[in-house]
């Protein structure tokens, strides 16, 4: 088993490796299927979005957008998720590290009836990488972002790189 994951993270380290752009690691990765909204976008003082970070607890802890609600991946519940989305027409904008792991929860949501649901392009990282504020546990501004790995890494190119121990997701 630890061959078979080994061999995993090796063909996709690889193929990370020959992504030219974001755009086409997007591309690659994701189905189209939740229109993105850019970070310029939806760092407009007129936005008016919920905002749900689709990361592990230990990625939000490190740093998230402000005041953007944690709904996690791995352990994503719907349930508790809709208590915060009382509108299914409002605006929600989905975010993780890239926006890989947040397409597949908007898409959740939009199975759920939420007809305004946007994936964050180039996620947390991209939003950095603009120079837009993070916070970590304590909502104080940080500069360390959780780079969940040292291959995904290679996307955020400003802020302090915070590197799991341990990893529980194949995604951004």
């Amino acid at each position: 088993m630890k061959l078979i994951v080994f061999i995993f993270f090796g063909i996709l380290s690889f193929s990370m490796s020959a992504q030219d752009s974001l755009d086409d690691l997007l591309k690659q990765y994701n189905h189209n299927t939740v229109p993105y909204i850019s970070v310029q976008e939806l760092a407009m003082p007129k936005t008016e979005a919920i905002i749900l970070d689709a990361r592990e607890q230990s990625e939000y802890a490190v740093s998230h957008i402000k005041d953007a609600i944690f709904v996690g991946y791995d352990h994503f519940n719907l349930e508790q998720t809709i208590q915060h989305l009382q509108d299914r027409n409002q605006a929600i904008v989905v975010y993780c590290s890239l926006g890989i792991r947040s397409e597949t929860i908007a898409n959740r949501l939009k199975k759920a009836g939420y007809t305004n649901v946007k994936n964050l392009y180039g996620g947390i990282f991209e939003w950095r990488n603009k120079g837009f504020k993070v916070y970590n546990s304590e909502d104080k501004k940080t500069d360390s972002i959780h780079a969940f790995s040292k291959a995904w890494s290679k996307w955020l190119t400003k802020g302090t790189k915070v590197y799991p121990e341990t990893k529980k997701s194949n995604y951004n």
